[in-house]
């Protein structure tokens, strides 16, 4: 991220003028009382809480990084005509403007692609057979013709040029869908259960939820222009774990049955402040709340993100480290002052326990909670699709099925909805596209961010890297339990790395003094029932002999765990010492 290289002398006056028109429109006495910048938020503008926040954290003697300073020197939303005669002369955006770009889900990824990348916002996950026939041509017509499926169950578009932009974002908004908001400080992609309605297992069907949040968003400008960037997930107690520990805000449906402090039925838990890159699980807030409760529920804890997350620091910008400083009874008691109902106030122990999680229910075929249907889980390889193979399995939705996929948080997709007589029929054709509908216990569990070829910050080749290890392991390796291997390219920890049963963080490597790509080993990672961090065991492993690593590793397990026992619970009754030693390396010093 930019460093703050601290206000010129221009940036000063702009500051003093800015801070004292907002000032005095709040009734704030300030110093100097120069006159308000022309195109300050008027009275009314929603957005004026984000520049009164600015003026507290100055106000106490702290700095606006830059970004801030970006937000309110013009506003992303505002940059239709110049984002057009950019694309006209062929021009990338420089600068803060880079920043900018991505309020409208636009990333310059230079230096490592000359290109834009394109992320989108969809909901759930789900999309239509007609929008995702649509993003293909996008992808082939305007960018390099693959699409990734992300851990937020999103799609990204890359190697876009410099002329297309306008032309993406028209073609985008005419299928229905929207990339606003999808970068930089605002709410990501809102994730929710993949199986939503069509799970036997669900408490309850996530995708009304999802829809309704994603609309007051999209119809609140407020709640663009956060601190930074802010997750939100929602699981429906399904077969599949959907990771919403790990979020600023995750949402789990929970069954309260008779005889309880409130009346029975299914609720939702709140789960605050997880950032599991930076050592931190969602905690549970306490509170029991419907189902029609959860958009203001959200609205308030976003209020007081906006009002008291950090914008003098990026890395300290999220909702975990505000929870740090003050503790979530504090944060809780806040957000109540912005809720239009008093908060439910239940233990976590007067909630029935979760349902089980099928790890491998992301793969293959398996039947729907409606009487001969089924849905099939496709297995993308590392994650990425060709126009042509999304082209297809939107086809074969269509035609097999209801038209609809569902992209999940382990990085595939769903196409749900097709009579059982046909699954033949549909597993066929979506092998003739070189998709898989079954994987090992490996390649079904492995993440790998986007990796160097495409994101600045990556250290390594995490896609190609993945692949390599899938196919070493398979070739010599049987596991008959499920596996997560999850490979991410720097400390962002997009593929979070540290809930994996194995993760991979990539490093550079000194190889007598010629750098080459390798990675640190962690491993005992879990979320949900199995929620832990998991431990870093060695260090600067070169990404060439990491398979084989892998190998003695796995086959250390499978030699000396206890009957049926789990990687994850293997791994918990051996210390770092002697898991580095398994792995055939020593131990973290």
């Amino acid at each position: 991220m930019p460093q703050d290289p601290g206000f010129t002398d221009e940036q000063k006056q702009y500051l003093e003028g800015f801070i004292a028109g907002i000032a005095k429109k709040h009734g704030i006495a300030v110093p100097n009382g120069a006159p308000a910048r022309p195109g300050a938020p008027g009275a009314g503008d929603p957005t004026a809480i984000h520049v009164a926040a600015q003026h507290r954290a100055v106000a106490v003697g702290g700095r606006l990084v830059p970004e801030e300073l970006a937000k309110r020197e013009k506003n992303p939303f505002d940059m239709w005509d110049e984002i057009a005669a950019n694309a006209a002369a062929g021009r990338f955006p420089k600068g803060l403007d880079v920043f900018r770009h991505k309020f409208h889900g636009l990333f310059y990824v230079a230096p490592n692609q000359d290109a834009f990348m394109l992320r989108l916002r969809l909901p759930g996950g789900i999309v239509s057979s007609h929008q995702a026939k649509g993003l293909a041509d996008i992808a082939e017509r305007f960018g390099g013709g693959t699409l990734d499926v992300t851990t937020r169950a999103n799609l990204q578009i890359r190697e876009i040029g410099a002329a297309h932009p306008i032309a993406v974002l028209s073609a985008i908004d005419e299928l229905g869908l929207t990339s606003r908001g999808a970068g930089a400080d605002n709410i990501r992609n809102l994730t929710g259960s993949p199986l939503a309605g069509i799970d036997p297992h669900e408490l309850i069907d996530t995708r009304p939820l999802t829809r309704a949040l994603y609309h007051h968003i999209l119809n609140h400008r407020e709640l663009y222009g956060l601190p930074r960037k802010f997750n939100i997930s929602f699981d429906g107690g399904g077969r599949i774990a959907m990771l919403e520990d790990t979020a600023d805000i995750g949402f789990a449906a929970v069954r309260v049955g008779p005889e309880k402090p409130v009346a029975a039925g299914v609720y939702f838990r709140m789960l605050l402040g997880g950032l599991t890159g930076h050592g931190s699980f969602g905690r549970d807030a306490g509170v029991l709340l419907e189902p029609h409760e959860l958009v203001a529920a959200t609205a308030a804890i976003l209020r007081v993100f906006i009002d008291h997350g950090d914008r003098t620091d990026r890395k300290r910008a999220r909702l975990k480290y505000l929870i740090e400083r003050w503790g979530i009874e504090k944060l809780v008691s806040e957000a109540a002052t912005h809720l239009p109902f008093p908060w439910r106030f239940v233990a976590a122990d007067q909630c029935e326990p979760r349902g089980p999680i099928d790890r491998h229910a992301h793969v293959a075929v398996h039947a729907q909670a409606q009487p001969g249907l089924s849905y099939v889980g496709v297995v993308l390889p590392a994650s990425r699709l060709t126009a042509e193979q999304l082209r297809g399995l939107a086809d074969i939705a269509a035609r097999r099925g209801s038209g609809t996929l569902r992209l999940t948080v382990w990085q595939n997709l769903l196409i749900s909805d097709i009579p059982d007589a046909l699954i033949p029929e549909a597993v066929a054709e979506i092998e003739a596209f070189g998709l898989a509908t079954n994987a090992s216990a490996v390649r079904a569990g492995l993440i790998a961010c986007t990796g160097n070829v495409g994101c600045k910050f990556s250290l390594s080749d995490t896609k190609r890297q993945a692949l390599e290890i899938a196919d070493y392991l398979d070739a010599r390796i049987e596991l008959d339990q499920p596996l997560n291997i999850h490979l991410t390219g720097c400390p962002n920890s997009c593929a979070q790395h540290y809930v994996g049963d194995i993760g991979l963080l990539a490093a550079k490597v000194d190889l007598g003094g010629t750098e080459t790509e390798g990675y640190h080993l962690i491993v005992g990672g879990g979320s949900g029932a199995d929620l832990a961090l998991g431990r870093e065991i060695c260090r600067d492993i070169p990404a060439d002999e990491l398979p084989h690593r892998l190998e003695i590793g796995l086959g250390a397990y499978l030699a000396r765990r206890d009957a049926d026992e789990s990687f994850q619970a293997f791994a918990k009754r051996h210390s770092v010492e002697q898991l580095a030693a398994l792995f055939g390396a020593g131990a973290v010093t």
